[in-house]
């Protein structure tokens, strides 16, 4: 291989590499990726992914060219559009249809693409999700309104944390803080009936980092030690700061307002979860970036993994219930993958979402600091454990049983 175009590959795969890692692909895909395109390229590559650094090794069929690139990267942040897209230029570049250097450019072009939704949609996006998903923790309609009036303050922070550095390192405590200090006043003020850590803990919900451990757990059980080692704690380390941040939030609220007793209220009807699932799913989808023509089989997983646990909660006891909504979601994702020709990433994490016991993990810190459980909770420990070790087992049978097409 020349050496032109040995730098002129090296270079893609390197850029290829760091962006996957920024659209929040796990390890064990990232690499396993890179791998095909590698061999795809003609050359030899070795790579290791963990959160916060990549390693790229890369050599010529009889070692005429080497090339060793270390990065230290921030932990991404979920992207499936832009993950969507890259996956179809590689698509196109293994196909024949592109040149490597068309590849590459296309690869700029989807690097600064923004995302689809306005900021004032995703200030709604990020309401819809918080009052839908107070709904689906048994709250009452007040709850979830109150959980949803927040939600809209809680972008703005987000939004702020997009061009400030100094915010983006105290995002977690800080929004779990000031959710705290609202949902005081809310009862203080308008509506004393309502659960404050309940809505404390649904506001906050799409910073929970339940998705994060699950991957790490994924990326544990596929023998991606360091990377998974540090995703957990990566995890555990916000949900502390999230919690400290809450706790903080409703003592000073607790000060300033006076405490509310909490009047329990009726919950909603059965059918109220349909519509909860549908919104929160609906929210995900900009919250994602995922593209248009992905968002119907997005929406549809979450009602997959959520329902399916649902119904087989009713015969298998103690959280394993998880494990036939993971199998069930995990089926699906590895069908569209088939169907679509996409990554089953983009429907997979709506599925895990429903799934994925964050909530459960901050309910039970809540009680073992507290003493205090603000929702019906027997075994919370025990059944989280449970919950996560079910749902990497469902993953991992669904990829038995029907394999997928594509690394990503």
């Amino acid at each position: 291989m020349e050496k032109a175009e040995f730098i002129q590959v090296r270079r893609f795969i390197v850029k290829l590499g760091k962006m996957l890692h920024k659209y929040g692909t796990p390890a064990f895909r990232l690499e396993a990726h890179l791998l095909e395109v590698a061999s795809y390229l003609n050359v030899h590559a070795s790579f290791i992914s963990t959160p916060t650094s990549l390693t790229f090794v890369i050599w010529s069929d009889k070692h005429e060219e080497e090339y060793t690139h270390a990065a230290r990267v921030q932990p991404g942040e979920l992207d499936l559009g832009s993950l969507s897209r890259t996956d179809e230029l590689v698509s196109s570049l293994i196909a024949g249809e592109l040149n490597l250097q068309d590849a590459d450019s296309r690869l700029t072009e989807i690097e600064s693409k923004i995302k689809f939704l306005h900021p004032l949609g995703m200030m709604f996006a990020y309401s819809g999700a918080t009052g839908a998903f107070a709904v689906l923790m048994g709250a009452s309609l007040l709850d979830a309104i109150a959980s949803g009036a927040i939600g809209l303050v809680m972008y703005l922070f987000v939004y702020w944390s997009q061009h400030s550095k100094r915010v983006l390192y105290m995002l977690e405590p800080a929004v779990a803080l000031v959710s705290g200090l609202l949902a005081c006043a809310i009862a203080h003020y308008l509506d004393p009936g309502i659960n404050i850590r309940l809505v404390v803990l649904s506001s906050i919900i799409v910073f929970i980092p339940g998705l994060a451990l699950a991957i790490g757990l994924a990326e544990l059980s596929s023998r991606h030690v360091v990377s998974g080692t540090a995703r957990v704690m990566d995890a555990i380390m916000q949900l502390f700061k999230l919690y400290f941040g809450a706790f903080l939030g409703i003592s000073l609220g607790f000060a300033l307002f006076s405490e509310v007793e909490h009047n329990p209220i009726i919950r909603l009807p059965d059918w109220f979860l349909f519509v909860a699932v549908l919104i929160l799913c609906a929210a995900l989808v900009p919250i994602f970036n995922i593209r248009l023509k992905h968002a119907p089989f997005a929406i549809m997983c979450g009602f997959i993994g959520y329902f399916s646990t649902f119904w087989a909660s009713k015969y298998l006891e103690f959280g394993l219930g998880t494990f036939a909504g993971a199998f069930a979601v995990g089926l699906f994702a590895n069908l569209f993958t088939r169907v679509a020709k996409a990554p089953a990433t983009i429907v997979l994490m709506q599925g895990l979402i429903v799934l994925v016991p964050g909530s459960k993990t901050y309910i039970g810190l809540n009680s073992f600091v507290s003493g205090k459980d603000f929702v019906q909770a027997e075994h919370i420990g025990q059944e989280t454990f449970v919950i996560f070790m079910s749902l990497v087992a469902g993953l991992i049978f669904a990829n038995v049983v029907l394999p997928t097409k594509k690394a990503l």
